[in-house]
């Protein structure tokens, strides 16, 4: 009777535990989906206000403003174009060193850059295009990310298949530019579409291994800080390569 007693006192004390360990998870990971879904709403306005002002209303029809010009047409485009990939780059190697706070807005620069970069694309694509694209990608993100977080099968092998073919898909987009293949270029594009539907639903759930419940609130937000990173530059990825064949040109 005693060692009865013991062992459901065990038992009590394990299911409580998981139980804080799993409401813990779930806290984390909402904070990781905050994160992008913030930094996806500041592209989303930075992206159309910039949009906006770079275009003006003339007899003639609609041209670029001076603001617009000099995004779009003068050397700064360049800068406009690999600044997030530079923040990329310096958030991932001074993270740990870091604080919380300065890693907050680090973010929050990036996403306001990519906005700036990605201004271009209502310059190209009709709004209802990028609207429907944007909620096509939404649906298939947040569905691959469910798979990512609750499924039981081990996706760390699929790790590096996707990063090779990530390299694939940058080295053809070089060539491309070049050759301007449409051929090759749906092809990027739909190669570009499951890759980081892979990457989704991997990321996940390399980020919900990356959970401790022992981390104090600073690497536990850092963690959460580079979750939403990865999360949002699959988002954001996703998107623009399902915007290159569904979206309608204008």
């Amino acid at each position: 009777m005693a060692n009865f007693d013991q062992d459901r006192l065990r038992s009590g004390v394990g299911a409580g535990t998981q139980a804080t360990i799993d409401q813990g998870l779930r806290s984390y990971m909402l904070r990781v989906y905050n994160y992008m879904a913030a930094g996806l709403a500041i592209t989303g306005v930075v992206a159309w206000v910039a949009f906006q002002a770079a275009i003006q209303q003339t007899d003639t029809g609609i041209v670029l403003s001076p603001f617009g010009e000099a995004l779009f047409t003068s050397p700064l485009r360049w800068v406009v174009i690999f600044a997030p990939l530079g923040l990329v780059f310096y958030l991932s190697a001074r993270i740990q060193s870091m604080s919380v706070s300065a890693a907050q807005i680090s973010f929050w620069i990036f996403a306001g850059l990519m906005g700036l970069s990605l201004s271009s694309v209502f310059l190209v694509y009709t709004g209802a295009s990028i609207t429907q694209t944007f909620f096509v990608t939404a649906i298939a993100f947040g569905s691959l990310s469910l798979y990512g977080y609750t499924t039981q099968r081990d996706l760390s092998a699929m790790g590096s298949f996707l990063f090779m073919g990530l390299i694939g898909i940058i080295v053809a987009s070089l060539v491309n530019i070049f050759l301007h293949s449409s051929a090759l270029q749906f092809a990027v594009s739909v190669i570009g579409v499951l890759i980081f539907a892979g990457l989704t639903a991997y990321d996940t759930q390399r980020i919900k291994s990356m959970y401790f419940e022992g981390d104090g609130a600073i690497v536990a937000g850092k963690k959460a800080i580079m979750g939403a990173l990865s999360l949002y530059l699959d988002f954001i990825n996703m998107f623009m390569f399902l915007l290159q064949f569904m979206g309608n040109r204008r």
